[in-house]
């Protein structure tokens, strides 16, 4: 355990290195940014190691998944909830999620202010905008840039909601920075009816330069920092 904590430590180094500069590139302060390691697939056990680093804010993809994980960790985390999310698991996801990254679909917000009001909780969440106008499928989720507006109104509106920000994933094959670039045009647009809905869920592993560039607050980490993911299955 003490190897894997050292490579996991090493792994952070050479992040917080690439976060810092690219934030001396933009300009921008290394306190504006939020690292959220994504944990699934890895263990309770590999959670907790996370702690000793530092780390904060641990991201999941799938509400089965997390919340078996969350009874067994031991420390204290904020839980962000990250990937698409049905609308019959909201019920389940605000009872830990400090943050849902992930909401793209009004059904999906009533679903949230539901569950949220019936144990009297105010939960955040961001709107997940969809940059990929050539996946009519929504593969990877998200709202269309022109329906923006109308999700956005129903949750600023929701007495058991509180409109935190936008969230992205940069499109397969596209330049992400070109993405990014996009991504923060619409946030301008955004801010200027809701300006303290000021968390931008942007960049990955891969793409966290041009995030950061383009305005990204909040990071969500999994490869570059845990390693490849273990086989399921």
């Amino acid at each position: 355990m003490r190897n894997r904590l050292a490579d996991i430590q090493s792994n952070l180094e050479k992040i917080n290195s690439r976060i810092s500069e690219a934030c001396s590139r933009s300009k921008r302060n290394i306190s504006e940014i939020t690292l959220i390691a994504v944990t699934k697939t890895y263990p309770a056990s590999e959670v907790d190691l996370l702690k000793q680093l530092g780390i904060e804010n641990v991201g999941e993809n799938k509400d089965q998944e997390a919340s078996g994980k969350i009874s067994q960790v031991k420390e204290k985390f904020s839980w962000h909830f990250i990937g698409q999310l049905q609308s019959n698991k909201a019920k389940s996801v605000v009872t830990y999620a400090e943050l849902v990254h992930s909401v793209d679909r009004l059904s999906l917000a009533k679903e949230l202010q539901k569950s949220a009001n019936a144990i009297a909780k105010k939960q955040k969440v961001l709107i997940q905008v969809d940059l990929d106008q050539s996946d009519p499928d929504r593969s990877r989720g998200g709202v269309w840039p022109a329906d923006l507006a109308a999700l956005a109104q129903f949750i600023s509106q929701s007495e058991n909601l509180e409109l935190a920000g936008l969230m992205s994933v940069a499109p397969l094959g596209e330049n992400p920075s070109e993405a990014f670039e996009r991504l923060a045009q619409i946030r301008s647009d955004f801010l200027k009816n809701y300006p303290n809905a000021v968390i931008l869920s942007a960049g990955m592993s891969e793409d966290l330069e041009a995030a950061i560039e383009h305005g990204a607050t909040h990071l969500r980490i999994g490869s570059a920092l845990l390693g490849e993911r273990p086989k399921i299955g």
